[in-house]
């Protein structure tokens, strides 16, 4: 699914403007800038990926969307780079791509890390070798970086928060401006923070849900029917982002 909102996950979210995270971006790109490897991390639904992506649209990436076994990652890097080697055993795509990576100079972000294991650890050690590389997971522990845990002495960390109640209100304002949510809405920020705990993914789903359906913001029970339809659209869909 895609994202350009608020760091926020969603395809409900893809025509509202990015707002937020400024600082994390302002990050991203001076440790760019300074060929830094990076560990992204946050939990599930914090906007990592759509942040990946707010900041490629600045700098150059070379981009795996899902990292969860060596042969995505070759899939994706592959595709990135406009080369065909699916045909190719892995050996073989592996050492053309450690070659054609460092030729480029690219930044390599590997988004959706999780428990990687010994042949995606070696993959990534020898890319470090070539060129900076950005890990996106969960946590900065081992149990959510498996094996690559053995390299984080040498990443840069950037943890992403919890929505604070300014970047909710931007969200929502955002919105509305859009036409995407009544004007009303925007009484029931505080309601919306609450109901997110902060989580741009909970936040998007809230609006989704909001955008589709029409409910009396003044009555608290239109607002358990909101959250109950959210619910309801959650358990429907695929899951909205994965590691």
């Amino acid at each position: 699914m895609t994202s350009d909102a608020c760091g926020t996950p969603g395809n409900s979210c893809e025509s509202l403007p990015f707002v937020g995270r400024r600082k994390e971006v302002s990050r991203l790109e001076s440790l760019h800038s300074r060929r830094r490897h990076v560990v992204l991390f946050g939990p599930a639904g914090i906007g990592k990926s759509a942040l990946l992506r707010r900041v490629a649209g600045g700098v150059p990436l070379l981009m795996s969307p899902r990292s969860l076994r060596l042969s995505d990652v070759c899939a994706f890097l592959e595709r990135g780079l406009g080369s065909a080697g699916a045909r190719q055993r892995l050996p073989a795509r592996v050492r053309h791509l450690l070659s054609a990576v460092g030729g480029t100079g690219a930044t390599v972000v590997l988004d959706g890390v999780a428990r990687a294991g010994s042949d995606l650890t070696w993959f990534v050690e020898r890319l470090m070798e070539r060129v900076p590389v950005w890990i996106a997971a969960r946590s900065d522990d081992v149990r959510d970086l498996g094996r690559l845990w053995a390299l984080s002495a040498g990443f840069e960390r950037v943890e992403l928060s919890p929505f604070r109640p300014a970047e909710t209100r931007a969200f929502v304002e955002a919105a509305v401006e859009l036409g995407l949510v009544p004007r009303e809405a925007i009484r029931i920020v505080a309601w919306l923070h609450r109901q997110s705990a902060g989580s741009p993914l909970v936040l998007c789903e809230l609006v989704a849900a909001l955008a589709e359906g029409r409910y009396d913001l003044g009555n608290p029970l239109a607002l358990e029917r909101l959250d109950l339809d959210r619910r309801i659209r959650q358990a429907l869909s695929p899951s909205e982002e994965g590691p």
